[in-house]
């Protein structure tokens, strides 16, 4: 039996999950191996290395620093969150990631984006959480229209919630089979069609496979929430969400904000704690 914990992504509702990591690390609650799409990679990597409380804590700090998110950034880069900020001065420097505890974490720990020639999902097993973890981290939580398209190797990518939004059937194919779900939207979130997809026909005109799964996206979305609640019912995933929608915005920048979705995580994962304990010990 191989036991996964796979974040989903949502920008700033990625700090209910952070809410929840922080809970199961301080219980010192392992996993064979993590995955995480968007937010969910980039807050969930602190899993691996160790580190509870950092996300919250640097978000608080520099989320309305318009180094890290701005529409100046927007329009200087065509990065709403700054590359430079967000992936080098704040890890390296600002709040520090342990990547030597990243590295020495046996826990193994997976990102996903999408490739856009294809419009496909491509995932990285991120090694040490060096120069080429903290790219394809990037590349996950590149949100359309607001960040620009990132190229590591043969794959020019972008948010890897365009295609698979939980990273539930990768973690399968690859044999996790005592899986923990952290999803940011309530059991009640059902995904609309995007509006902004006449400007994303424009914007991504040169990659028309991508175009069509963005097309289809809440779809995709809306069949895979199905599947995670059929399996949560029937015992074969543990799913901790929202207990409602979170009212945050994406972009939000208000430490009381933070703090507040925060604490909705923690509080999720306090309120089931014992019985995550008892999935995680049954044989599947």
């Amino acid at each position: 039996m191989k036991t996964g914990i796979l974040m989903e992504g949502g920008a700033m509702r990625g700090l209910f999950t952070c809410g929840v990591i922080d809970v199961l690390l301080e219980n010192k609650i392992e996993f064979d191996g993590g995955a995480g799409i968007s937010a969910g990679a980039v807050f969930g990597s602190n899993y691996k290395s160790r580190q509870p409380g950092r996300a919250l804590r640097y978000n608080k700090k520099y989320a309305s620093d318009p180094r890290y998110c701005s529409l100046r950034s927007l329009l200087k880069t065509g990065n709403l969150y700054g590359v430079d900020f967000c992936y080098h001065e704040l890890p390296d420097v600002l709040d520090p990631f342990d990547r030597e505890a990243f590295a020495q974490n046996p826990m193994e720990f997976y990102v996903g984006a999408t490739d856009l020639r294809t419009g496909k999902i491509v995932y990285h097993k991120c090694a040490d959480g060096g120069a080429r973890d903290i790219e394809w981290l990037q590349a996950s939580a590149s949100m359309p229209l607001v960040s620009r398209p990132v190229s590591i190797g043969k794959y020019t990518l972008l948010d890897g919630g365009i295609v698979e939004p939980v990273p539930l059937h990768f973690m399968e194919r690859i044999g996790y089979d005592r899986n923990v779900v952290i999803l940011t939207q309530p059991k009640s979130y059902i995904k609309k069609k995007n509006k902004a997809m006449p400007m994303l026909r424009v914007v991504l005109r040169d990659y028309p496979a991508a175009v069509k799964a963005l097309d289809i996206r809440h779809k995709r979305y809306n069949r895979l929430i199905s599947e995670i609640a059929a399996q949560e019912k029937a015992g074969q995933l543990f799913v901790i969400r929202p207990p409602k929608s979170l009212g945050i915005r994406r972009t939000e920048t208000d430490p009381k904000e933070l703090e507040r979705v925060y604490r909705i995580g923690r509080a999720a994962a306090n309120e089931r704690l014992s019985e995550l304990k008892a999935f995680l010990e049954t044989e599947s």
